[in-house]
């Protein structure tokens, strides 16, 4: 349908929890197909609803060649650790070292209303660990260390 302009910090639905989707609508439908046509763009992984403006909870993402979408995930294992270098298309031209599971599995539900999971190590268990974060009003600088905390802040606002 649409590729969609991405908001960034400090937009406030960035920091506001998402709705669950309670219907599946003809918009729902839209916002989908919005989702996968913004997030298929080369370096791209994943893709919340709130970073183009919409507050539900959904997601869309592009890993390895494999893009989908699932709507209202709750991440229900983790395990593991990794730590390694995130960014986020809401937080443009900052990549920092994060602390993430290694392994995730979120589940959900598709158009259709079956059960979705999915689940993965590595960038996929990062990525549903970050678009799951956005969905409940968090953005991936809250988990950095304090002292690179306030660096990514001293550098979003432009200080040295």
């Amino acid at each position: 349908m649409a590729i969609r302009e991405i908001r960034v910090i400090p937009d406030p639905i960035l920091r506001t929890p998402c709705d669950e989707i309670t219907t599946i609508t003809p918009a729902i439908r839209r916002l989908v197909q919005d989702l996968l046509d913004t997030v298929d763009d080369p370096g791209r992984a994943g893709l919340s609803a709130n970073q183009i403006g919409v507050g539900l909870r959904a997601f869309s993402y592009n890993i390895e060649g494999k893009v989908g979408y699932v709507l209202n995930p709750v991440i229900e294992d983790k395990q593991g650790e990794q730590y390694g270098d995130e960014g986020c298309l809401s937080v443009p031209g900052l990549w920092y070292k994060t602390r993430r599971a290694d392994y995730a599995r979120v589940h959900g539900i598709d158009l259709d209303g079956k059960t979705v999971v999915l689940e993965g190590k590595g960038i996929m268990g990062r990525m549903l660990q970050h678009e799951t974060d956005h969905l409940d009003g968090h953005i991936y600088l809250d988990r950095l260390e304090k002292s690179e905390r306030r660096a990514a802040m001293r550098q979003l606002r432009g200080e040295r």
